[in-house]
């Protein structure tokens, strides 16, 4: 048990005013519900909007002539192309063709990028691009910012009246505004398959904002949990359970991240770290042992993380990395690893919980469509 005390967000005094169980989570104390629950805050979000604190993530700014092509050796992604004004989804990845972290990356300007990594690996994250590009170009981290997401089909009617402008922005867009003298920079993206935004705000005005936005009619707090069960409706992967630093991005199934520039025969192909593995991966699938894939349960019965699962005859052939039973379809939903040969819709295996086994059938994700704001 570690003794280190826990961080807090600048929301921590209102989290507590509106009674939220707090747990640890990432080095910080942090809200997993409120009084009305997980399933109430889950449903909330995708009828309305839900607000999260997601202030322990970090933010950092890249800067220098040279940014673009030093940020393309740390990922096997465009950067070089992406357009000022765009948002991307990016992968650090180790000499070992791992993952790092999953990230998101926005050109802000020709010569200059604002990243946001998760929570749990922000240290070890600045550390690594400190030290691989530290010297082609400058890294600012922003302790003194929070982080807010607000999300649901109603967050751009609930956010419009404060910030005028906002609902010109489509998804994987954004733009600098400000709110009553503050400047906000602001994203139409997040994580839970809704449309939404995110709120990067000064710490010292992040309540002011967040008491703002909750004192819109369609917007209530959100926490952790049904940030949780939101996110895997939407079929996507939580770094430290999904993906970690001995998944290469082919076996997360996430090929889709590394663009045709970076890929073989592409302008750039290669560069970044694990690139021959990666590559080799994508060209040749045989060469995978695992592959993340969707799973619903056929019988009402949870299915929770580090579950074994099972062929018919018996025999382990993968694990649930993520499971739960999803609000919104009424059924139990998870994501796991099974190797490429049962990797295929449809196929069955069996989940064992408590010694009994329960079917499951491997399925597309995203579990739910989204409703990404697309323009």
């Amino acid at each position: 048990m570690s003794d280190t005390p826990l961080l807090t967000t600048p929301l921590a005094a209102l989290h507590h005013e509106l009674g939220a169980r707090m747990v640890p989570f990432a080095g910080y104390q942090m809200p997993v519900q409120y009084p009305a629950g997980l399933m109430a805050e889950h449903l909330h979000t995708r009828e309305h909007a839900g607000l999260f604190d997601v202030s322990h993530m970090g933010q950092l700014m890249v800067r220098g002539a040279d940014a673009a092509a030093a940020l393309e050796t740390l990922m096997p992604v465009d950067v070089r192309g992406l357009a000022v004004g765009r948002q991307r989804y990016g992968l650090l990845i180790n000499d070992a063709g791992g993952i790092i972290d999953d990230l998101m990356f926005f050109r802000q300007e020709e010569n200059a990028f604002f990243i946001i990594v998760n929570g749990a690996c922000k240290v070890g994250d600045i550390a690594h691009i400190r030290e691989r590009i530290g010297a082609r170009c400058s890294i600012e981290t922003m302790p003194d910012h929070g982080l807010l997401a607000l999300q649901g089909p109603e967050a751009v009617t609930a956010l419009e009246p404060l910030v005028p402008g906002v609902d010109r922005l489509v998804f994987m867009s954004g733009a600098h505004f400000t709110w009553q003298g503050t400047p906000l920079f602001i994203t139409r993206s997040g994580y839970t398959g809704e449309d939404g935004f995110e709120i990067s705000v000064p710490g010292n005005r992040a309540e002011a904002l967040a008491r703002a936005l909750l004192a819109r009619p369609q917007v209530q707090a959100i926490g952790l949990g049904a940030r949780n069960s939101l996110r895997l409706e939407a079929g996507l992967c939580l770094y430290g359970n999904d993906i970690d630093a001995t998944t290469t991005p082919p076996e997360a199934a996430l090929n889709w991240a590394i663009q045709k520039a970076r890929r073989a025969g592409g302008d750039r192909a290669g560069g970044f770290p694990g690139a021959e593995k990666i590559l080799a991966q994508i060209a040749n699938p045989a060469l995978l042992e695992r592959k993340r894939v969707g799973l619903v349960a056929l019988e009402r019965v949870p299915v929770r993380e580090h579950t074994e699962l099972h062929d018919a005859g018996g025999q382990l052939v993968g694990t649930v990395t993520s499971g739960l039973l999803s609000p919104s379809l009424g059924k139990p939903i998870a994501l796991g690893y099974l190797p490429p040969a049962l990797a295929v819709n449809g196929t069955r295996v069996d989940a064992m919980v408590r010694g009994k086994p329960v079917p499951m059938q491997v399925a597309a994700t995203p579990f739910l469509p989204p409703r990404y704001h697309r323009g």
